[in-house]
């Protein structure tokens, strides 16, 4: 009887700590401006040992990695709450373009990056860090809007979905650094304006490339 509920214990203390430490970790970002902290610093904080820190994470960049991951799970949530209301499309190119773009103008992807931003920290002399840690999270973001998108339409063509995504999706990257330059990061009017014009510029292009076909 004892062996069968271990398991259950075992995954209970291992969500709790994983949990523990990516509390631990938004609350040193919050109070530092950025990552600004040691894993021995974040071990203390989480109340669990460095070893355990790495048990469930490769390193400190990977939870920086797993933050970002949170702040633009929108994207597919927004997703998901969009196209349900949709009526189901024919696994064209067309409809499940229609599909992720109507997501995409809904998405509240400018608050996704002002949380990143937070969580990266101000820019510094490792900018190609804070530059690949964000397009890793776009690309992992990327991967889970391609399996949704995947599920709603079975009967689509698994290689005109991932060009799609991967063209939406890259294509916001940019968006992101064009509207940054402008603007900055602003959550104002003046900001999600330029957002949404930037955006209706990408969806325009992508769409010249995928609204003719069937």
């Amino acid at each position: 009887m004892l062996s069968s509920k271990t398991p259950d214990r075992r995954t209970t203390l291992k969500v709790r700590h994983r949990g523990a430490i990516l509390a631990a970790a938004r609350g040193l970002i919050d109070e530092r401006g950025g990552p600004y902290f040691t894993v021995d610093e974040l071990a203390d904080r989480a109340d669990v040992s460095r070893r355990t820190v790495f048990n469930h994470f490769a390193s400190l960049d990977e939870i920086v990695l797993t933050l970002c991951d949170e702040a633009l799970e929108v994207i597919i949530d927004d997703f998901i709450a969009t196209v349900v209301a949709m009526p189901a499309g024919d696994g064209s190119r067309s409809s499940m373009f229609d599909e992720i773009s109507h997501s995409l103008t809904t998405a509240d992807i400018p608050g996704a990056v002002e949380s990143m931003a937070r969580i990266l920290g101000e820019p510094g002399s490792d900018a190609s860090r804070e530059q690949t840690l964000s397009a890793r999270a776009f690309t992992r973001a990327a991967d889970r809007l391609l399996d949704e998108v995947l599920r709603r339409n079975p009967t689509a063509d698994v290689l005109d979905a991932e060009l799609l995504v991967g063209s939406l999706m890259n294509g916001v990257i940019v968006v992101v650094g064009h509207w940054i330059r402008e603007v900055g990061i602003r959550l104002d009017g003046t900001g999600r304006a330029a957002w949404q014009g930037l955006l209706g510029t990408l969806l325009s292009s992508v769409r010249s490339g995928y609204m003719p076909l069937s």
